[in-house]
């Protein structure tokens, strides 16, 4: 059984196997999350990046895939970089979102990580509505088969924390 956890802070904070990167599919760095992870982790990080892009990625990560890299200088052993989807009004995407949960807990499990943590995927840049995501995040996470013994919700705010409370009880 998973345990979920909810800390309201900074993902690069987190001393975990695995950190989840809320990558854009170039995989090169970018903002929010992705470019906190970067900073943070160092250029181990980009190197590897730019060594899938060489190589199984040429065009980028697809949405709602998921691969690892070390994670440098930060305080786990993997950062695990997936793509979310941008949110639309007129087109559900909730399938791609839980993709990135489901893939990372996939990877995780091929890596051998027993704690791994996720930011709000999709929130930031891509507008995902918080309390939308919140529901979809925890309900992957929990419909998973998965090795992973804690799941960590890292939420930037009070306004995610709160959502993710409200859905995980």
């Amino acid at each position: 059984m998973t345990t979920l956890t909810l800390v309201q802070g900074d993902i690069t904070d987190q001393s975990v196997d695995a950190i989840v990167n809320a990558a854009n599919s170039s995989l090169l760095g970018g903002s929010g999350v992705d470019g906190a992870i970067h900073r943070r982790g160092g250029p181990a990080i980009l190197a590897e990046c730019r060594a899938l892009r060489a190589s199984r990625y040429g065009g980028g990560l697809p949405t709602g895939q998921a691969v690892a890299t070390t994670a440098g200088d930060l305080d786990a052993r993997w950062v695990i970089h997936t793509v979310g989807p941008v949110y639309s009004p007129t087109e559900d995407r909730s399938a791609l979102l839980a993709s990135c949960y489901r893939r990372s807990l996939q990877v995780a499990d091929e890596l051998g990580a027993r704690t791994v943590a996720f930011p709000a995927l999709s929130t930031g840049v891509y507008r995902w509505p918080m309390e939308d995501a919140a529901r979809i995040a925890v309900t992957a996470v929990r419909e998973t088969r998965t090795s992973v013994e804690e799941v960590r919700f890292v939420l930037f705010d009070a306004r995610a924390h709160a959502a993710f409370a409200a859905v995980t009880g």
